[in-house]
C-alpha cells in the first residue's frame, strides 16, 4: 500500500491534498526511524494533463503525470472542490472512467468534502454509504438519491471507498491509513505532531458500511487483512498463526465478534467484490472469479448461486438492465 496518487484539478482545495501528503511523509519518516527496512512511499500527482491547475486559493500547481500514465496504484486521494462542484465535474469526465478502472483493480479511493461527487458520478457509491460536506447535504441527496448519505458521520467507509466530510476528517482518515501502511506507532507519531487535541479513534467515529462494530481489536485487524488480501490464496490457519492465535481461538473470537466464521466473512468480501465487477466491468465470469481469489470457476459459480440465489451471468444481466433502463 505504498504507491499513492493524488488527483489535481482546477477549483480544488489545496489543503485537501497538501495535508494528507505531508502527514503521509511524516508517517514514512517515523516508520523508517523505527525500522530502516520500512518501505518508502511512492507518491505522485495526476491531472487530466500535466498543465498547471488553479486551486481555489488562486495559485497554480502542476501535476506530475496525466491520468493515463498511472494505471496501477494502491491509494487515490480525490480533493475537495471550492464552491459548487458541478463545473469541475463537467470538466473532469475522463476522471470517472479512470476511477472505475482503479476500483476494479482493488485500489483504495479516498474523497473529501464535495470531492465525494467525483465518486458519486461514477455510480460506484450507488446503494452504498457515503458522506460529504454538511453545506451540500441536501443537494447531494437530491443529485444522488441511490447513495445512503450518512449525515451524522464525518468518515464513511464502503469497502475500498472512503468519504470524509471535511479536511479535518481527512486528517483522521490519513492517520488510520498510516497505521495500515506502517503500524500504530507511526500513526500515533503523526497524530501527535499534526493534532494538538486528543482525537477519538477512527473506528469509534466512522461509519463502516457492511461491518458491525465490536471491541475485539485483534479480530478487527484480521478483518482489515482479509479485505486487503481477499484476491490471494488465503489459508485461514495461516492467518490465525500470523495474528498469533490458534485456529480454534481465531474461529471462536471471529464468530463472537462478527457473527460469522472467518470463511463466511472471506466469502462475503469476495462475492461483494464480484458483484461490483459484474456491474461495472466487462471482464468475463472466469476473469472475475480469478480476480476475487477463486481459480475454480465451477466453485465460484456454485458459491455465488448459493449466496445470492442467482448465477453470475443472471446477476450481470439483471444489474445491467437496471443500470441502463430509462426511468
Amino acid at each position: 500500500m505504498n504507491n499513492i496518487t493524488f488527483f489535481f484539478c482546477d477549483q480544488m482545495l489545496a489543503t485537501s491534498a497538501s495535508l494528507p501528503l505531508e502527514m503521509l511523509k511524516a508517517g514514512e519518516s517515523a516508520a523508517q526511524v523505527q525500522d530502516r527496512q520500512a518501505p518508502a512511499l511512492q507518491i505522485q500527482s495526476v491531472g487530466l494533463t500535466t498543465d498547471k491547475v488553479k486551486t481555489g486559493a488562486g495559485f497554480d500547481i502542476t501535476p506530475d503525470h496525466c491520468l493515463e500514465d498511472i494505471m496501477e496504484t494502491d491509494i487515490i486521494f480525490l480533493p475537495a472542490l471550492w464552491r459548487n462542484p458541478k463545473s469541475s465535474i463537467r470538466k473532469n469526465k475522463r476522471l470517472l472512467t479512470w476511477l472505475i478502472h482503479h476500483y476494479n483493480q482493488g485500489t483504495i479511493i479516498c474523497s473529501v468534502g464535495t470531492g465525494v461527487c467525483f465518486l458519486a458520478e461514477t455510480g460506484l457509491l450507488d446503494n452504498k454509504a457515503a458522506t460529504t460536506h454538511w453545506y451540500y447535504f441536501d443537494r447531494f441527496q437530491r443529485d444522488y438519491p441511490k447513495i445512503q448519505l450518512k449525515r451524522q458521520y464525518f468518515i464513511v467507509q464502503a469497502g475500498n471507498l472512503y468519504s470524509a466530510a471535511s479536511v479535518n476528517s481527512l486528517a483522521d482518515l490519513t492517520v488510520y491509513l498510516i497505521q495500515r501502511i506502517y503500524n500504530k506507532l507511526a500513526a500515533m507519531h503523526v497524530e501527535r505532531h499534526f493534532s494538538h487535541e486528543i482525537r477519538r479513534s477512527y473506528k469509534s467515529t466512522s461509519y463502516i458500511d457492511g461491518q458491525s462494530h465490536h471491541p475485539d481489536e485483534d479480530i478487527m485487524q484480521t478483518q482489515v487483512w482479509l479485505q486487503d488480501n481477499f484476491n490471494k490464496n488465503v489459508v485461514l490457519s495461516e492467518v490465525a498463526k500470523q495474528f498469533e492465535m490458534s485456529v480454534r481461538s481465531f474461529n471462536r473470537r471471529f464468530k463472537d465478534a462478527t457473527g460469522a466464521t472467518p470463511l463466511h466473512y472471506l466469502q462475503q468480501v469476495r462475492i461483494e467484490t464480484a458483484k461490483d465487477l459484474l456491474k461495472t466491468s466487462n471482464l468475463t465470469i472466469h476473469e472475475i472469479s480469478e480476480q476475487v481469489g477463486y481459480q475454480d470457476l465451477a466453485h465460484f459459480n456454485k458459491l455465488f448461486k448459493r449466496l445470492l440465489n442467482t448465477s453470475p451471468n443472471q446477476y450481470r444481466a439483471m444489474v445491467r438492465a437496471k443500470l441502463f433502463s430509462v426511468e
